[in-house]
């Protein structure tokens, strides 16, 4: 009976992992295809709260009484919903993403009438002149700062009526943000090297993504320079002391896949082997464990499998087939992505409201 019950408990498993397919690989996963089945499943996600105001985490300094009583919704009426600001710009992105892969996705008309009611021109103009005051210009640099170029990135290229009203009412927060990168990099002395929002090798891969797509190359050689003053030098990354207790970034990972795009291969895995050790890359290797997903904090590291997992794949494109180092990482890569996209729509607001863009990002072998 004891052996019944537990092939009957692992029958019943199996059929919850396999209620999605999220996506199919290649003979040597190296690369993902999101399937119509998981690109429904995961639009769900953001489509719940892209409208839903509260809860909300706001982050906003206050000068006057007037200035404190604004609603989310009254100071940032394009990116309100989603519990927080940066949710909400990448929950777009995704939605974005998801139209355009799948032109016949069944939420296709929904997600475009949410698109027309956020990314309207009157709406953009409120969200850009909130970065124009004084003590907001630090506003999300750089985690929502990257996002919202990675927005209009994936716009940019889309053949589609509303995507060109929609990037044409972003563009003037995407110059604004460009301003305040090109101000800001000069001045930034030390990278942050947490695995949450203020990464800094995140915000400047995505920024740098940007730059070389729109072929701005004032922007890029900015970044370029950056990257090379905080990084080039680093050996011997720490990885034992990761992941903290609330990472959704790999610090050691999230810095070696800035530099693949910033050095040729030749002198990316001189640096590379410079950077992370055997053992180091087989600590980072270790699945994290999430142990509370309703906890807002250690959720992150569902975040994580699928940072680790985009990293991972796009580092170990750049090494050698015959680098050993290569199979592992692939082979890491897509265990990092199963072990969180089956608890993607967990029914916690925790994670629902932003892991649906991660899950997207890493499918796509960070692309």
């Amino acid at each position: 009976m004891k052996k019944y019950l537990l092939l009957l408990t692992l029958f019943l498993a199996s059929i919850t992992q396999a209620q999605v397919k999220f996506y199919t690989a290649n003979a040597d996963s190296t690369e993902f295809s999101l399937t119509s089945e998981g690109a429904s499943h995961l639009a769900s996600l953001p489509m719940k709260c892209i409208l839903q105001e509260y809860p909300n985490k706001i982050n906003h300094t206050a000068i006057s009484d007037s200035d404190q009583v604004l609603t989310p919704i009254q100071q940032h009426p394009s990116f309100y919903g989603c519990f927080d600001w940066h949710s909400s710009v990448h929950g777009h992105w995704m939605l974005v993403r998801l139209l355009k892969q799948f032109p016949n996705l069944k939420e296709q008309a929904a997600i475009r009438k949410v698109l027309n009611t956020t990314l309207t021109q009157k709406n953009i103009q409120i969200e850009t002149d909130y970065f124009k005051a004084p003590l907001t210009r630090s506003f999300e640099r750089t985690y929502g700062w990257a996002w919202v170029l990675k927005l209009q990135q994936e716009l940019l290229d889309y053949n589609d009526p509303d995507a060109k009203q929609w990037r044409n009412a972003l563009q003037p927060l995407c110059d604004t943000i460009i301003k305040l990168w090109k101000v800001y990099l000069p001045k930034q002395t030390y990278a942050n090297r947490s695995g949450m929002h203020g990464n800094t090798a995140f915000g400047l891969n995505f920024a740098l993504d940007y730059a070389r797509a729109t072929h701005n190359v004032q922007f890029e050689n900015a970044i370029i320079a950056s990257a090379k003053q905080l990084f080039l030098k680093d050996k011997k990354a720490p990885t034992i002391w990761e992941p903290d207790g609330a990472d959704f970034f790999s610090p050691s990972l999230m810095e070696a896949d800035l530099m693949r795009k910033i050095v040729d291969k030749k002198q990316f895995k001189v640096w590379f082997n410079n950077w992370l050790s055997n053992t180091a890359l087989q600590h980072l290797m270790q699945l994290p464990h999430v142990s509370d997903r309703t906890d807002l904090q250690i959720v992150h590291l569902d975040g994580l499998c699928f940072s680790r997992s985009w990293c991972m794949s796009g580092i170990a494109q750049e090494l050698p087939k015959s680098d050993p180092r290569r199979k592992l990482l692939l082979t890491s890569s897509v265990k990092h992505l199963n072990q969180s996209l089956s608890t993607v729509a967990s029914g916690e607001y925790g994670g629902e409201h932003w892991l649906a863009s991660f899950a997207v990002y890493a499918i796509s072998g960070g692309k």
